[in-house]
């Protein structure tokens, strides 16, 4: 008895082998193995939280090496969008510190980028601005200070990213104001975000230093700084799209 138990026994194995080993040889050589299929469903719920909010502005713009650069620079890229100027004695300098923390984390990637556009361009020429990358330290190459007519900057930012700026006659705005929000593109020029925890569009993300996530603690283990959680997380899931 114990002889035929080992013959059946050693028949279905040798079934299985027959069926089912050359399926998985297959799927290990076109890479559809993964260390768990069952990731595909959550990665696919991650795609779809990022909401849709509309396509970017076409622009064409002078940065800060004297190089035309236009939105057709960035497709094929994640990339992230602020307005600042380089004077800015208020909320830029936070800005632009978050702004270099995103940099540290995806700055050396090709497909990744930023857009930086000063709205005081008649002070931020090309060489002003790439004198204020130096001392930020930016290394990223798709990092673009970016400068032009005034007029057509104040549109881009209000009408055509919705991201408020224009000059200013209160003491201590050195003569402009603008919102400390960052918009985030993706590579197909989409303008994209989340819901926030009322179910509500987000569509952009503070630069500041305020709290963006539930229970998030001021420091993280010195990496992260609260105001860019959100957006560092969302950079993340539209890289691999």
């Amino acid at each position: 008895m114990k002889n035929k138990s080992y013959i059946g026994i050693s028949f279905i194995i040798l079934v299985f082998g027959i069926i089912f080993v050359p399926k998985i040889i297959d799927r290990l050589k076109d890479g559809t193995v993964t260390v768990n299929d069952r990731m595909s469903v959550p990665q696919k719920e991650k795609f779809e939280k990022l909401l849709v909010i509309g396509n970017a502005p076409e622009f064409s713009l002078t940065d800060h090496n004297g190089k035309t650069i236009t939105n057709k620079d960035y497709l094929g890229k994640v990339y992230v969008v602020e307005f600042f100027f380089s004077t800015c004695p208020t909320i830029c300098p936070v800005m632009n510190q978050n702004m270099l923390l995103i940099e540290e984390e995806f700055g050396k990637r090709d497909n990744f980028g930023i857009a930086s556009f000063t709205i005081n361009p008649k002070t931020d020429t090309p060489e002003v601005l790439k004198e204020h990358a130096k001392q930020l330290g930016v290394t990223a190459p798709n990092w673009h200070f970016l400068t032009g007519d005034q007029k057509y900057i104040y549109d881009l930012a209000n009408k055509g990213f919705n991201i408020y700026a224009g000059e200013s006659a209160k003491e201590g705005d050195a003569g402009f104001e603008h919102s400390g929000y960052f918009a985030l593109v993706d590579k197909t020029g989409k303008i994209r975000s989340r819901k926030d925890k009322n179910g509500n569009p987000l569509i952009f993300y503070t630069g500041l230093n305020y709290n963006d996530k539930e229970g998030f603690e001021d420091d993280l283990q010195g990496k992260y700084k609260p105001g860019i959680f959100m957006i560092k997380e969302d950079i993340a899931i539209l890289l691999e799209e």
